[in-house]
């Protein structure tokens, strides 16, 4: 593990590597808290093989499903069952097969409600604020054990993009945006930077070369939504090989 402004970065072999290393630090979170736990999901490909990876038999008997919620970061605008579902995506490849159906947390997307990314971050917020019990979140009691996070290759995060009014929002805890910056160009909604960091740990993953153009802006200090999401508590970012920049090679 390599340390670099304040974020400790593991790198890894390849994309299976990073799914097992994944895998072992939400176990180990979950493992930490005897309670109710909260894990916040994030979408993209980076985290396929770690959903699938939580169906086997090895991952599955260690974790308690019955107590542990699972949310997500952000939400591609379109029905549930659309294959650009985050969470729709989450559910099929593991979700379904393991959790509850009641410790499922989708951000609201369906016809049913008015088709309006605020309309459905304003549920999602009081859904979240219901579960943790408060309207401010305490530095002293995150909401999740632990964010999964990637990165895009402007450098978003969430959905949140270069230069959005919404990376500078600090009283809401969600919020709808009405543009995306890279494909698929449908409105998004997003849980907002504050309240992303309210974990004990935020874990991106990142794999591919790809991503190595971006990641050295980001490593460089660069002002993008991935060099600014930080949890108040420990922030790690796992990359393999292909990602990695030169300058993180040892």
């Amino acid at each position: 593990m390599m340390s670099n402004d304040n974020r400790h970065v593991m790198s890894v072999a390849d994309p299976a590597a990073m799914a097992a290393a994944a895998a072992e630090r939400l176990i180990a979170r979950i493992s930490e808290n005897p309670g109710r736990v909260a894990i916040c999901l994030t979408g993209g490909s980076s985290p396929k093989q770690l959903y699938q990876l939580l169906t086997t038999e090895a991952c599955r008997r260690k974790i308690p499903w019955e107590r542990v919620h699972w949310f997500i970061g952000d939400e591609r605008f379109v029905p549930a069952d659309d294959p650009l579902n985050n969470m729709g995506v989450a559910r099929k490849l593991f979700l379904d097969q393991c959790a509850p159906a009641t410790n499922i947390h989708p951000i609201p997307t369906s016809t049913a409600d008015p088709a309006d990314p605020d309309r459905g971050a304003a549920l999602y917020d009081g859904e979240l604020k219901a579960f943790y019990g408060a309207d401010a979140l305490d530095p002293d009691r995150p909401l999740f054990d632990l964010v999964l996070m990637g990165v895009g290759p402007d450098g978003h995060t969430a959905s949140l993009f270069p230069g959005d009014p919404a990376l500078d929002e600090t009283q809401r805890w969600v919020v709808g945006v009405p543009k995306a910056n890279v494909e698929p160009f449908v409105p998004r909604v997003t849980l907002t930077l504050p309240t992303l960091a309210s974990c004990r740990e935020m874990l991106f993953e990142v794999a591919g070369a790809d991503k190595r153009a971006i990641l050295t802006r980001v490593f460089a200090g660069e002002n993008l939504p991935a060099n600014r999401a930080r949890s108040t508590g420990e922030t790690v970012w796992l990359v393999d090989q292909a990602a990695l920049p030169e300058n993180f090679r040892g």
